[in-house]
């Protein structure tokens, strides 16, 4: 198979390239600028203009983008409606990078971790941006999609154990008590679900065993 991991520069895009590569899997990273990532197949283009010709040759397409100010976060939504717009109606899945803030915590699923107060009034904007995003994700019946929210303690420099907890909507913790995975870890399971492709259009989530 061929996976494209787009915004391959940032620290969960590299993760993920690493695990693709470890698994011998043909992979291309998609970055704007030089390459920092563990392949040598790449795509040096920026996100927004990216073709659909560009991406035609591939099974998977893993969208790693990130963004963190105030200018830049609405561009959670439409730097994912570009890459829907660009894959609609193909056979190509897209798999995105989410975040666990719109993971949801009652079961009729009206209320949300970043609803919580507890939750840190920093992270709150780019929570709600990501939710944003994916609220309008799941009303593309045209892509095959699967949005991936980590644990709510995502750690870049954590280990890899290979191992990992999958999950649904709804916000859940070890039997530890704690919701937390390292970038490695998600990476992992990123990739079985690029092998795997079984949860077309539907969200899920991944923590620490």
């Amino acid at each position: 198979m061929k996976i494209a991991v787009v915004c391959a520069n940032g620290r969960a895009g590299k993760c993920i390239v690493n695990e693709a590569v470890q698994r011998g899997i043909d992979v291309t990273a998609v970055v704007r600028g030089e390459n920092r990532s563990n392949t040598k197949q790449v795509i040096e283009k920026d996100l927004f203009d990216l073709t659909t010709n560009d991406l035609k040759d591939f099974d998977v397409v893993i969208d790693s983008f990130g963004a963190w100010t105030d200018e830049t976060l609405p561009q959670h939504s439409t730097s994912l409606k570009h890459l829907c717009d660009i894959l609609s109606n193909t056979d190509i899945r897209l798999l995105v990078v989410g975040g666990a803030g719109s993971l949801y915590t009652n079961s009729e699923h009206t209320q949300q971790v970043m609803d919580g107060k507890d939750f840190p009034d920093m992270f709150k904007p780019l929570a709600k941006a990501q939710s944003k995003a994916l609220e309008e994700l799941r009303k593309r019946n045209d892509v095959q999609w699967t949005f991936i929210s980590p644990a709510a303690d995502f750690q870049a420099d954590g280990a890899r154990t290979g191992k990992y907890l999958l999950g649904g909507e709804e916000f859940f913790v070890n039997t530890k008590g704690e919701s937390v995975i390292s970038y490695a870890d998600y990476a992992v399971a990123m990739i079985d679900e690029a092998v795997g492709g079984n949860h077309i259009q539907q969200r899920i989530s991944v923590i620490a065993e």
